[in-house]
């Protein structure tokens, strides 16, 4: 990591703020929290934000994890995807979905998905993401796809997850963010 891990010595923050970090983590803190902890108002909004963001959207968890994956693979947040892909996993997708996945990345992102292990909503989405990620804008084919699958919920949804994770790996790149020992 390109600035020292937080400790409460180097920059004491709320007990409060601490353990909420802690809480969400169940017991102890990644290496993204030792980086967030050093500005109490971003660690503060941060918690808050993205565990409503992972836990309290009603859209599709598998879909969100896809397209937060699809985020870390298109901007070499690897911390980001080894966090995330367990996490698709455990919500229902699947290795040969993720290896799909891993090939899109690598042959043509801003192409089409294929891949017989993606049906067409995972193809879409990681498309959307894709082009959220890459593009900025997003085609009116790709939206119009959208709303076919999705009420306006789960679209603003699925949008947050995607960007927010944009900002996320953004964050862990710019400051080479790594992975855990124990997720290496």
């Amino acid at each position: 990591m390109r600035i020292p891990d937080w400790t409460p010595s180097l920059k004491p923050q709320p007990q409060a703020l601490v353990d909420a970090f802690l809480e969400r983590r169940k017991g102890s803190l990644l290496n993204l929290d030792k980086a967030l902890l050093w500005s109490e108002p971003l660690a503060r909004g941060w918690n808050v934000f993205l565990k409503a963001v992972r836990t309290e959207l009603s859209t599709s968890r598998r879909l969100r994890e896809l397209g937060i994956c699809t985020v870390a693979l298109l901007t070499g947040a690897d911390y980001e995807y080894r966090h995330h892909a367990p996490d698709f996993l455990a919500a229902g997708g699947s290795q040969a979905q993720l290896d799909a996945l891993q090939a899109f990345v690598t042959s043509d992102p801003r192409g089409l998905p294929t891949g017989t292990a993606l049906d067409e909503l995972d193809r879409l989405v990681i498309q959307y993401a894709a082009q959220m990620t890459l593009d900025v804008k997003v085609s009116d084919a790709v939206f119009a796809s959208l709303r076919q699958h999705f009420d306006t919920t789960q679209i603003v949804e699925l949008t947050s997850a995607i960007a927010s994770y944009n900002m996320v790996a953004r964050f862990l790149v710019a400051l080479q963010i790594t992975p855990e020992s124990n997720q290496l």
